[in-house]
């Protein structure tokens, strides 16, 4: 009889559980979140196993690529459409989550989610990473304009070169305190805005080494954080049966909605794939 497993991960130990094709419990077993260890922990029966599933998370995406070359069947599945299912349950621990994630596995009521490669999930890290620190840049830099406006002092239009050396011209003869302060946070945004330029030199880089980079670039309009970016979000072509899919899973498609006798509408768009492609 087939076998099915779910993994309910968390930081430091994950549930295993293992049901029949009956839904009948074979093991239940607690283990440190390692790939020795949850290999371990489904040795005995690592033959008859069907599926394996694992909750979308970056931990679930590092067992998949651990566990997978294995031999073992990992499932990573929509967390979103996991999370509504396992809501039914009357009491939530991690025992019973993974209780519920090998019966999902077992009845296929589950949503499986395309697993990147490790290079595409790293230009991913390298896009999220650039972006905070621009939003942190930009926060810094607005909440010293907003100090300094509340003394008259106005920092006006200037470039984010010459942004540093402008404040300093206007706290040149200002309170000693104040200018401790004001200096304090010109030394946090500097060392912010050296690791932004960093990785957005690094950014350049790989787009100009890559040649479907550079043929979405040939669009006007696009730049090179766009093609990069779209790119990852699609990672593996081959994956989408058609074209128009695509604007579908980024969320770029009319919201619809329709239920019993009330009017069938459509809304604005549904904003459900990658913010950053979007």
């Amino acid at each position: 009889m087939k076998l099915y497993v779910g993994l309910d991960v968390g930081l430091e130990e994950t549930s295993v559980c293992i049901v029949d094709g009956e839904g009948l419990t074979v093991r239940e077993v607690k283990v440190s979140t390692e790939p020795e260890a949850i290999r371990s922990a489904v040795e005995g029966c690592a033959d008859r196993l069907d599926r394996v599933g694992v909750e979308a998370s970056s931990l679930g995406f590092w067992l998949y690529r651990e566990l997978q070359p294995a031999g073992l069947p990992m499932i990573v599945v929509e967390a979103r459409h996991m999370r509504v299912s396992l809501s039914t349950m009357r009491n939530k621990t991690d025992r019973n989550d993974a209780r519920g994630i090998a019966q999902m596995m077992r009845l296929g009521w589950y949503r499986a989610v395309h697993v990147k490669n490790i290079e595409m999930q790293k230009m991913r890290s390298l896009l999220a990473n650039r972006k905070l620190l621009k939003r942190k840049l930009i926060d810094l830099e607005n909440h010293i304009r907003g100090t300094l406006r509340a003394y008259g002092l106005m920092v006006g239009a200037v470039g984010r070169g010459g942004y540093e050396a402008q404040v300093r011209e206007l706290i040149e003869h200002s309170d000693p305190v104040f200018s401790v302060m004001i200096e304090a946070m010109l030394d946090v945004r500097r060392a912010i805005f050296e690791g932004y330029e960093r990785l957005h030199k690094v950014l350049l880089q790989v787009v100009q080494h890559d040649t479907i980079c550079r043929r979405l670039m040939t669009v006007p309009g696009v730049g090179p954080v766009a093609a990069l970016s779209f790119k990852v979000g699609v990672d593996d072509p081959l994956r989408f049966a058609r074209s128009r899919t695509v604007g579908a899973h980024f969320g770029l498609t009319p919201r619809r909605h329709q239920s019993g006798t009330s009017i069938d509408f459509e809304g604005r768009i549904t904003k459900q794939g990658d913010v950053a492609v979007r």
